[in-house]
């Protein structure tokens, strides 16, 4: 069975660790990727081509517009759920009607949300089935034929949560060599951040066995530019 992938964003942890554990209950759900931020978000959607996001609307930083927006460039339009706590966003309503985006209640039940993600993604499935949506490769498959074989071994690791040093140890390297590695892995794959690049490998069947839970903000706690 083809399970339905989505993307989750939310800048509360608390709220992240909750939705991933109403969606694991799910056998036809497999979270791709969660994000803390919108820059992660945004590029989680360009890279993973999910089926569906679940977007907090209130992310810090960045507009609504912007988190639609690479929903548009990879092709497949993506369904995006924004999350509200807020009643009466004007915008919100505003983009809703205009078929951009669904709303969803934060006061919503569990079956309300399971529910408003199947039928989110029963309409993209349609959509492209009947040719109104055009269906491309996912953002990312061309450039991971880039990486060498040091770069694409570096990359399961970050996919297991393992910071820079712990990389270090695993493959006898420094440091340094790691960030390197990681620095030329981000400017082939055009991609900032280790959230992206551990949902990438995983999307991509780079690992030899799947690891347990995609937790961003354990990958995002390392930065390869300062971690130790």
């Amino acid at each position: 069975m083809r399970r339905t992938r989505i993307v989750i964003a939310d800048r509360h942890p608390i709220v992240l660790q909750g939705i991933r554990s109403v969606l694991a209950a799910q056998r036809d759900f497999a979270v791709v990727a969660s994000c803390s931020d919108g820059a992660s978000c945004i590029e989680a959607i360009r890279f993973l081509a999910p089926d569906v996001a679940l977007v907090d609307a209130a992310l810090p930083d960045f507009s609504r517009q912007r988190i639609l927006a690479p929903t548009k460039a990879v092709g497949r339009r993506a369904p995006i759920i924004f999350f509200t706590g807020m009643a009466g966003d004007s915008e919100l309503q505003r983009l809703a009607s205009d078929g951009a985006c669904i709303v969803l209640s934060k006061d919503s039940g569990v079956e309300m949300l399971v529910a408003t993600l199947r039928k989110a993604a029963r309409r993209q499935a349609a959509a492209s089935s009947t040719g109104h949506v055009s269906e491309k490769p996912h953002a990312g498959e061309k450039p991971l034929t880039q990486l060498t074989d040091r770069e694409r071994q570096i990359m399961r690791l970050v996919s297991e949560g393992l910071s820079n040093k712990e990389i270090g140890r695993r493959l006898n390297l420094a440091d340094g060599t790691i960030k390197v590695h990681l620095h030329h892995i981000f400017q082939k794959l055009d991609i900032s951040n280790r959230t992206v690049l551990a949902a990438l490998a995983i999307s991509r069947n780079e690992l030899h066995s799947a690891p347990g839970e995609l937790d961003s903000l354990d990958l995002l706690r390392q930065d390869p530019a300062s971690a130790d």
